[in-house]
């Protein structure tokens, strides 16, 4: 279960909670009785404080830092704990940075602002027209995948959690506004190239290019 710096009650809940949500969880419709776990987990969620996970924002300072990839890379996580069913852990973010533009292939997720400010755009995969030859990959045709808008909005430590489901949201790209962020991250099942849940990075293309 969760690490021991990172342990406190409500997050050993949450991790209990998550492993009943998703434990077992098929491709098929999970039904009303994994609908009623979710709406139980996100309440949980969205009362979790950055004070619980003992973090904080990092105080800035006149004369930035230098550059160095190995010492101050823009984005950070902490892992918490990871199971079959789920993973969970905290992304920290300084300022103006993000997590471009990637999928979680058949997979939910929760996210959950512990302090700052990030906006989140999510999409939904397309299915390729029906006149077109089968794509080497699901939803993929050479090298472009074909994506709708679902969402875009900004969240803070009072926001819900963002959700999102192997159908709906699937891509986003996350970047921290006015200042560092940081959120905690639940994605059931955790990634596992084997398994075919590999993340896959795009680019945002503008419309009609190919």
């Amino acid at each position: 279960m969760p690490r021991d710096d990172m342990t406190s009650p409500l997050i050993q809940k949450i991790g209990r909670q998550a492993l009943l949500t998703f434990r077992g969880l098929g491709s098929a419709d999970p039904g009303k009785g994994f609908s009623d776990n979710l709406a139980q987990l996100r309440k949980l969620v969205s009362e979790i404080r950055a004070e619980d996970l003992k973090i904080r924002p990092r105080k800035n300072k006149t004369t930035p830092p230098p550059i160095s990839v190995p010492h101050n890379p823009p984005v950070t996580y902490m892992h918490i704990c990871e199971t079959d069913a789920f993973s969970m852990g905290v992304f920290l973010l300084k300022g103006g940075t993000g997590i471009p533009l990637h999928d979680h292939p058949g997979m939910h997720g929760m996210l959950k602002v512990l302090y700052g400010k990030v906006r989140i755009m999510g999409f939904d995969k397309m299915e390729a027209p029906a006149d077109l030859p089968p794509p080497p990959q699901p939803y993929q045709r050479s090298s472009v995948l074909r994506a709708a808008l679902r969402s875009s909005g900004e969240y803070g430590d009072g926001s819900p959690p963002c959700l999102l489901s192997p159908h709906r949201d699937n891509l986003h790209q996350i970047t921290a506004v006015d200042g560092p962020a940081a959120f905690l991250d639940i994605l059931a099942p955790p990634y596992d190239p084997d398994d075919g849940r590999d993340c896959h990075y795009y680019k945002l293309l503008p419309p009609g290019a190919r």
